[in-house]
């Protein structure tokens, strides 16, 4: 049956938790049909804010691959390096805020088969008197070692008269879950840009975000080259790009797409950091790169 014929025998609408289900099932279908097929693990949304009077949330894990899978499900803290790799926090820095003991989320884990999605419901429970600023942790899924086919390095080793490794492949993804509570603003400039690299169609534009405030940003960077005279043209972009609190420089490099027969050179690379555009895609800092 359609969307469209069961919500014609629903008089006076779908009720919420239909409507919240039939939801959930397009935007799985939307992403089974968008995302690679050789994805075991895939997640939406890719993060999630908590803003204002928001109290719950959600995420949609979904197992593409082939065969059943567990993950299991943990609240985690997380650094960002000024290069954008994450690091284990075990204690908070200064200025530095997290969001876990605030939240909560079930199931704990799951056991999905091939093709089915599961709801992973959040919940954030405010303190008393909490300090206006934003905070932050991460929801991490572990994919356990698959049960089928395995075997004890024990019993391997007696098998073959010799010992035995077994090695399991995981495959783990995290979601990083923000609370904004207050004022919270942020700003952002780009700087140092420079162009490396000795290949003429890949070279490498390289570059700093400086953050300033209380809340991170987000969003998508763009590059554009002028010639001189002529037309812009794109040769680069990257989407979901953070700078988290209380980081205030993130370093960057990205590897441009030069079209055939386009040279950079005698010309301006300019670059866009925007929000994404389901939050606006509102212009967040541009830089320019006078290229002789």
């Amino acid at each position: 049956m359609s969307f469209l014929s069961f919500a014609s025998v629903c008089p006076g609408g779908l009720r919420r938790p239909l409507r919240s289900m039939l939801t959930s099932l397009l935007a799985w279908l939307l992403l089974m049909q968008a995302l690679p097929a050789h994805a075991g693990l895939m997640l939406y949304p890719t993060r999630i804010v908590f803003e204002k009077n928001q109290r719950a949330a959600q995420i949609e894990l979904i197992n593409n691959g082939s065969k059943p899978a567990t993950y299991r499900i943990a609240l985690v803290n997380r650094r960002m390096t000024e290069a954008g790799q994450f690091e284990v926090a075990d204690t908070a820095a200064p200025d530095e805020r997290f969001a876990n003991d605030m939240l909560r989320f079930s199931p704990r884990q799951v056991t999905l088969q091939p093709g089915t999605v599961q709801t992973v419901r959040v919940m954030l429970r405010k303190p008393a008197e909490l300090a206006d600023g934003e905070y932050r942790s991460h929801l991490q899924f572990d994919k356990l070692p698959d049960v089928e086919g395995s075997t004890s390095i024990e019993n391997q080793g007696q098998a073959d008269k010799g010992i035995g490794i077994v090695l399991n492949a995981l495959v783990g993804a995290s979601v990083p879950v923000i609370v904004r509570h207050g004022a919270t603003s942020a700003k952002v400039s780009l700087g140092h840009l420079a162009l490396q690299g000795d290949d003429a169609q890949h070279p490498v534009l390289k570059l700093q975000f400086e953050r300033e405030g209380s809340s991170s940003v987000y969003g998508d960077l763009s590059v554009t080259f002028t010639p001189r005279g002529g037309k812009p043209q794109a040769v680069g972009e990257v989407g979901g790009i953070a700078v988290y609190t209380p980081n205030r420089v993130r370093q960057a490099a990205l590897q441009l797409q030069v079209p055939a027969g386009l040279t950079l050179a005698h010309g301006t690379l300019d670059v866009s950091y925007r929000d994404r555009p389901e939050a606006g895609g509102t212009l967040l800092a541009q830089a320019n790169l006078a290229l002789p």
